[in-house]
């Protein structure tokens, strides 16, 4: 009897985050959206044609960029600068994900900390995008030059994170360690880094969001596929229902993506209640 009441406790919390979730996007948490739509093809769909014909072009309804939506979807050209945009943040990602051992190296011993902070403090304030003038002259315009400026927006929020997440570990829990004789390897993977995760996914959540910004700006200016590049074409083809449409699938992948680290880090973090908030 006492097991299953154990047992009941222990599945509520998780119930009740499943049960959140569901209601975030029921349809009274949506109703503003809708008015906001309503009014938006109100205004661009029926005033202003009427008003000048001019800022109608400059700023369509939803029906005119649902319209451009689907049929770039049928030709696939979407869903190819889609995939352009997301290849080149998985492997600038893959690339950043050596600020991992790189901050448990800083966060751990401070000798490296001392020797590698100067430089990383130096370096992180600096925008990715400053970067981009210099790293069309280094590698060109293609994917290598974005992959570039997106690495430089993920590592930063990892690295930093990772020091913050090893420096808070709990004392007691090293000096516990320490006392049943763990080594320093046999510490740093069983103590160090299940303790680092929590800290760890947040900024693996912030370097994604910082780094498909920055994506975007460097596809406006060195791409040829890609979201940012769909929109600067559009630009020069006064096709702003193009490029309204290419906002919204940015503002749509982006949440995808968040949504997808968080249910994530749900999974690889049980015992951590912010993450299962």
């Amino acid at each position: 009897m006492k097991e299953a009441d154990s047992a009941a406790v222990l599945k509520a919390p998780a119930q009740a985050s499943r049960g959140a979730t569901q209601r975030r996007f029921t349809l009274p948490s949506l109703t503003l959206l809708l008015v906001l739509l309503l009014i938006w093809q109100g205004v661009c769909g029926w005033y202003l044609p009427r008003v000048d014909k001019q800022y109608a072009v400059l700023l369509p309804p939803p029906s005119e960029v649902l319209k451009a939506g689907w049929e770039l979807l049928l030709s696939g050209e979407l869903l190819l600068h889609l995939w352009a945009s997301l290849r080149r943040e998985l492997i600038a990602f893959s690339y950043a994900l050596v600020a991992i051992p790189l901050g448990i190296a800083m966060g751990w011993w401070r000798r490296v900390h001392d020797m590698v902070d100067p430089v990383v403090e130096l370096l992180r304030p600096i925008p990715p995008i400053a970067w981009i003038p210099l790293s069309i002259l280094w590698f060109g315009v293609g994917d290598l030059q974005n992959q570039f400026i997106i690495f430089l927006g993920i590592f930063f929020p990892i690295l930093v994170n990772t020091i913050i997440g090893v420096k808070n570990i709990d004392p007691n829990l090293i000096r516990a360690a320490r006392c049943l004789g763990a080594n320093e390897w046999r510490m740093l993977r069983r103590v160090v880094l299940p303790a680092v995760l929590p800290q760890l996914m947040t900024g693996i959540r912030v370097g994604f969001g910082v780094g498909w910004m920055a994506l975007v700006a460097a596809e406006l200016v060195g791409a040829t596929t890609g979201l940012g590049f769909l929109i600067n074409d559009a630009r020069s083809l006064l096709r702003t229902d193009i490029i309204i449409l290419g906002m919204l699938v940015i503002g749509l992948a982006g949440f995808a993506i968040d949504l997808l680290i968080r249910r994530l880090s749900k999974w690889l973090l049980p015992w951590s209640v912010g993450a299962q908030k």
